[in-house]
């Protein structure tokens, strides 16, 4: 079995700093950096913020952690999120493994049937939205992508030839290709064209760089410039990379998308606890009622697994219209 490389952080650095180090060494992406950054800080918080995580051990974490689903009441995932973070924090930075020694209580996780619309119920959903922002939707729903997904395309990954998206370093860091509507090729073809004049625009006042990961970016110099790099649906504005420090043009927020769809949702007046991950979850359910093998569903929506996608089978509606249920049969 091959050893993950060792990386030791400057020492001369504060904790906080060595942690951000080996996280940018190990190419963690943006978010994690922030995230894990929060459960260490609250970890050692907890433990009244005297003292260094060196000094606790194993038992200190299972308490920690055993604190959050006891006080706390969190999730499995939430939790599972702060053991991650401890385990990088003594694994990868204090290099003193503990991961087999902690025992804590475990949040139970149980299984949960996706909330998923009808065909009908997409439908007003999607008249309910406008711009972008309906566009995007149309993706999320036609592809089967992820909000981050959507939010990362770039102008290369859209197959206009092929009628194709290529969805690049998702979930697990993984590769995958998915279906691009024909029903909106021509709308997303426009929108393009609107992105290739701001693109311009950027060049022409100085800027127009875009952010690639490290190795691309050391690979091709020139690459952050070019068309074929930029986000399918970038921001209004350019703003300042928190990394790098460098001015560049990011792709939209997602929590823009998030509010438009949930107000659509409201005012289609669908009573359901729904999201933008509704509607990815609504295309497989779809795909699998029209009849789809379920392993080119699976493909489609990028899981390792089939048994992942057999969750969707307990919401088809074909399941339930050929079932009776046993009170409509009673003469009463």
């Amino acid at each position: 079995m091959e050893k993950s490389p060792v990386f030791h952080p400057n020492p001369d650095l504060k904790l906080m700093d060595q942690v951000r180090e080996t996280l940018r060494y190990f190419h963690y992406a943006y978010r994690t950096e922030l995230s894990y950054c929060q459960w260490i800080l609250r970890y050692i918080r907890y433990h009244s913020g005297n003292t260094h995580p060196a000094q606790l051990g194993a038992s200190d974490i299972e308490r920690y952690l055993s604190y959050l689903v006891v006080e706390g009441k969190v999730s499995a995932s939430t939790q599972k999120q702060a053991l991650n973070a401890l385990i990088f924090l003594y694994q990868k930075v204090l290099h003193m493994p503990i991961e087999d020694q902690i025992a804590p209580i475990r949040s139970k996780k149980g299984r949960r049937v996706p909330t998923v619309f009808t065909k009908d119920e997409v439908a007003v959903v999607l008249q309910n939205l406008k711009g972008t922002y309906a566009l995007m939707a149309k993706l999320l729903y036609g592809a089967g992508l992820r909000l981050t997904e959507c939010m990362r395309l770039r102008i290369q990954d859209v197959d206009f030839g092929q009628n194709r998206l290529y969805v690049r370093a998702s979930k697990g860091d993984k590769d995958r290709v998915s279906l691009l509507p024909q029903g909106v090729m021509d709308e997303l073809a426009r929108h393009i064209e609107r992105v290739k004049i701001l693109h311009q625009q950027d060049l022409t006042d100085g800027f127009g760089s875009v952010y690639l990961p490290e190795a691309l970016a050391r690979k091709y110099p020139n690459a952050e410039k070019e068309l074929a790099w930029q986000y399918v649906f970038p921001a209004r504005s350019r703003s300042i990379d928190p990394r790098s420090g460098v001015m560049r043009r990011h792709h939209v927020s997602e929590s823009g998308l998030q509010k438009a769809v949930k107000t659509a949702v409201r005012k289609a007046g669908i009573p359901k606890r729904a999201s933008c991950h509704t509607l990815r979850h609504s295309f497989a359910t779809h795909l699998l009622e029209n009849g789809t093998n379920i392993r080119m569903v699976q493909e489609l929506m990028g899981h390792s697994d089939v048994k992942t996608t057999e969750i969707y089978t307990h919401v088809m509606q074909k399941d339930l219209q050929t079932t009776q249920s046993p009170l409509d049969g009673l003469t009463l």
